[in-house]
């Protein structure tokens, strides 16, 4: 198992996923990507520049791909941070795990010797 404190040494992603916009706008691009700001802006309450923010956020984390066509830039997922955040909490969970199962055989352990 990697090392949980070094294993996502740089965490953008943590924080790009802590907003719903932006866990929403992940999503809408999952199943509709590419799009631009003007055709996600209308499928939420915020305005195209309140949009953009958020997509910078998604961007700068690596979250989201942004290609320039002709005026527009079109915006699509980029899932591989994803997968790298999955591996993490997978060995997190692995490791709480083994820890439980420790605790658990310490109890039995304890009942045996009663």
């Amino acid at each position: 198992m990697t090392n949980l404190a070094t294993a996502l040494p740089d965490m953008p992603v943590f924080a790009a996923l802590a907003d719903p916009v932006r866990r929403s706008l992940l999503i809408n691009l999952a199943e509709h990507s590419p799009r631009t700001a003007t055709q996600l802006a209308q499928d939420y309450p915020i305005t195209r520049q309140g949009i953009l923010k958020h997509l910078n956020i998604l961007e700068e984390a690596g979250l989201v791909a942004v290609q320039q066509q002709g005026r527009e830039k079109r915006y699509t997922l980029t899932p591989e941070p994803l997968t790298e955040m999955d591996r993490w909490i997978k060995d997190l969970s692995a490791k709480w795990d083994q820890r439980l199962g420790r605790l658990k055989k310490f109890l039995e352990d304890e009942d045996i010797g009663k």
